[in-house]
């Protein structure tokens, strides 16, 4: 449930490639052409215009975007060009670093992606990094944060439907009992929402909420300023409604004091291809106004044009 615009008939990588070469000459550059190409190509085509141009200029397209744009639009821009697992990775890169760290982050990528793209994250962080993911956060974490999160970046989750219902029925006892006693770090919850798929954990959930009487989050929800339970409640809402997680996160990034670009940039970027649809539903059902309307009120410019676009509300 994409809303990426991708036009009917796109014009081969090579002619995208010489054209984004030309909106680099001259005076200025020309954002808009920028735009009008690589907002409205999906993954595939993006690698390809990204191929397409090394070959014809000898340079990288990524460095000449670098080089000529700058400020929100540049990351904007800079993001949405890399592959999918590229740009997780950097992300998860970004999020062990002193100065941009967040455990947020890394355990949005961890519980979002599906087994196999999160698999593809840990071997471009591999290949880009020259060391695994799981050692950075494990070495940039400590705690209760590190116990949960070196698990969840490092799952394999099983994909499928199928759901055991004796199972969920023992493991939401086992969440509440361990909730009951606050001990929320203990590695029998940890093991259950790392292990799981997430077809098992909603119908745990769902279990635990009809058993006794309170959705988990309420439960979890009784030290509020505590900064493990923030990240495990974030867990469980990402794991199990996306949608809810990410028009959140939006709304937040949007209607706080001064707008959070980074959040905003990346929520954008990292969802256009995959939940956009849901994710817009859900914002127009939480706050009765349209993504696009909110967008368009707290940015401006290229910036705007090209989450607009990456929205599916930009010009085609």
């Amino acid at each position: 449930m994409a809303s990426l615009k991708v036009p009917a008939s796109v014009p081969p990588p090579y002619e995208d490639a010489e054209q984004l070469h030309k909106a680099f000459e001259g005076w200025g550059t020309n954002e808009g052409l920028i735009i009008s190409i690589l907002a409205h190509r999906n993954a595939a085509q993006r690698n390809l215009i990204r191929k397409a141009y090394a070959e014809a200029y000898g340079q990288d397209l990524l460095k000449d975007l670098d080089k000529e744009l700058s400020s929100d639009f540049e990351r904007a821009v800079l993001l949405w060009t890399l592959d999918p697992a590229e740009r997780d990775a950097y992300l998860a890169n970004e999020a062990t670093k002193r100065f941009t760290s967040s455990n947020w982050v890394l355990m949005e990528i961890a519980c979002s992606r599906s087994s196999h793209d999160l698999f593809k994250v840990r071997q471009a962080y591999h290949a880009r990094y020259k060391k695994s993911l799981e050692e950075d956060v494990a070495y940039h974490t400590t705690g209760d944060f590190r116990k949960l999160l070196v698990p969840l970046v490092s799952a394999f989750r099983y994909e499928g439907e199928e759901v055991n219902t004796i199972l969920a029925k023992s493991e939401a006892k086992i969440l509440h009992e361990k909730i009951s006693a606050k001990a929320y770090s203990d590695e029998e919850i940890i093991r259950i929402l790392t292990t799981r798929s997430k077809a098992q954990v909603n119908a745990t959930l769902n279990h635990y909420n009809n058993a006794f009487g309170n959705a988990i989050n309420k439960n979890l929800k009784e030290e509020a300023d505590n900064d493990f339970l923030k990240l495990l409640r974030a867990t469980i809402k990402c794991l199990t409604y996306p949608e809810k997680y990410f028009e959140k996160l939006l709304r937040l990034s949007i209607k706080k004091l001064g707008t959070d670009e980074r959040a905003l940039t990346r929520v954008v970027t990292t969802r256009a291809e995959v939940d956009m649809e849901r994710i817009k539903e859900e914002y127009h059902r939480r706050n009765s106004v349209t993504l696009d309307r909110d967008i368009a009120g707290d940015t401006s410019g290229d910036y705007e044009r090209m989450l607009l676009a990456l929205i599916g509300h930009g010009d085609a």
